[in-house]
């Protein structure tokens, strides 16, 4: 992704002494804000990673709350999943032209609505609409942070800044998530998403606080983000997102029964497995990032094939102990290094729209997250073992690594 022309004091500095002072003015800024902003950025994606995974483990509260079934109670979180999609093109595009920070601002409002909405649902209607609102932000969200973030790391780096946005979302599946799920059953659901709302809030003057606002994070027209879109490669590499990252949710969806029925072991070891879980996916997502900006692909081709070992590990030996802790640890760290690598390539594809791929690749993985899950709930329904969810993950992200060797030569090296 080129960066403004900031980012290129030396030139400058050859031409016009004045540019070269606020060039030089504007390079002190970035660098002051770097580290506060990133931590701002990563608040907010632990806010949305938080608010995702909680609704998962509160389920059962606001189903028997409502009075409903459980597969009724599951539309709220189809809900969420179907705003993020939507979302992640549909803002992108509405907000083309705005300043990347004041789309940030404006992203975390509308999360922190669609949480306080969730809260006062009195139905599991309204309660699947304040889903789908809280998460329209998201893919938008992860974006424009990917955006900003770059900016503040400075070129050449754009691989470990969009791992850095991710880490919140990592980091609320280790934390957030458990901490959200054991408040709804301490203080309530509603409550709980009141919590989270104002822990929106603190994001939202994080923001405000700590990420610079300059005109060198402007936005892009209208056009250039079609045209993106427009581009059968980019589709291509969303697809070997989708295909690739489903392994991860053909497992994490089935972590607590894989531990009850699987490796017979107390229901109060799911959290461990979960913890396990994410904590790999914070370390590849962060290795992922490194990977991904001194060797384009190699954290794709790295992170695939490690996975489809562990997931062999996990698929045959799966029942024991020995294997199932480690391998849950595995799998997270391994798919999740890819995704870094999958950012630098969607931007390589389409430079002048960041932030549009960015929400893309984001949109990609809510798609793997209901493929996944839907692969590994079809092979439990054959008859086929709790294990064979482990093998469609397998063959999803076989085919994910298999379309990236495909297209691989067409595909031009990013800068």
């Amino acid at each position: 992704m080129s960066l403004p022309s900031e980012s290129h004091p030396t030139a400058s500095a050859t031409t016009v002494p004045g540019r070269s002072t606020a060039a030089s003015r504007a390079g002190e800024t970035r660098r002051r804000a770097t580290l506060p902003g990133l931590l701002a950025l990563a608040l907010g994606t632990f806010c949305i990673g938080t608010t995702e995974f909680a609704s998962m483990g509160m389920i059962q509260l606001f189903t028997a709350d409502l009075g409903i079934d459980l597969p009724t109670a599951t539309h709220a979180i189809t809900a969420y999943a179907i705003g993020v999609v939507v979302g992640a093109p549909a803002l992108t595009l509405a907000a083309a032209r705005w300043n990347r920070r004041s789309l940030l601002l404006a992203l975390i409002a509308v999360f922190v609505l669609g949480n306080i909405l969730s809260a006062f649902a009195a139905s599991i209607g309204g309660l699947a609409v304040a889903r789908f609102v809280s998460g329209l932000p998201q893919g938008a969200y992860f974006g424009a942070g990917a955006v900003v973030a770059s900016y503040l790391l400075g070129p050449g780096r754009s691989g470990f800044a969009f791992a850095i946005v991710m880490t919140g979302l990592t980091v609320a599946t280790i934390a957030g998530a458990p901490m959200a799920t054991w408040l709804g059953q301490t203080i309530g659901w509603r409550q709980t998403y009141l919590g989270i709302a104002a822990m929106g809030c603190l994001s939202l003057a994080a923001l405000w606080s700590f990420v610079p606002h300059c005109t060198a994070l402007g936005g892009a027209s209208i056009s250039h983000e079609l045209a993106a879109m427009r581009r059968f490669r980019v589709w291509l590499m969303m697809a070997v997102a989708a295909l690739g990252i489903a392994s991860i949710f053909a497992v994490y969806t089935f972590i607590a029964p894989f531990v009850t029925d699987l490796i017979a072991a107390p229901p109060e070891m799911i959290p461990i497995a979960l913890a396990l879980f994410g904590v790999g996916m914070t370390a590849g997502n962060l290795v992922g990032g490194r990977l991904a900006d001194r060797h384009p692909d190699r954290g794709l081709i790295f992170g695939y094939a490690s996975a489809l070992a562990v997931l062999v590990l996990l698929g045959v030996w799966g029942g024991s102990t020995w294997v199932f802790y480690p391998a849950m640890f595995g799998v997270g760290a391994t798919t999740m290094a890819a995704i870094p690598s999958i950012q630098v390539r969607l931007t390589g594809l389409a430079p002048e729209s960041a932030t549009l791929m960015g929400a893309l690749n984001l949109a990609s993985l809510n798609v793997a997250n209901a493929l996944g899950a839907w692969a590994g709930g079809l092979t439990i329904g054959a008859g086929l073992g709790l294990l064979s969810t482990v093998w469609a993950g397998f063959a999803l992200t076989a085919s994910g690594l298999a379309l990236f060797l495909a297209i691989r030569r067409g595909l031009p090296r990013p800068e």
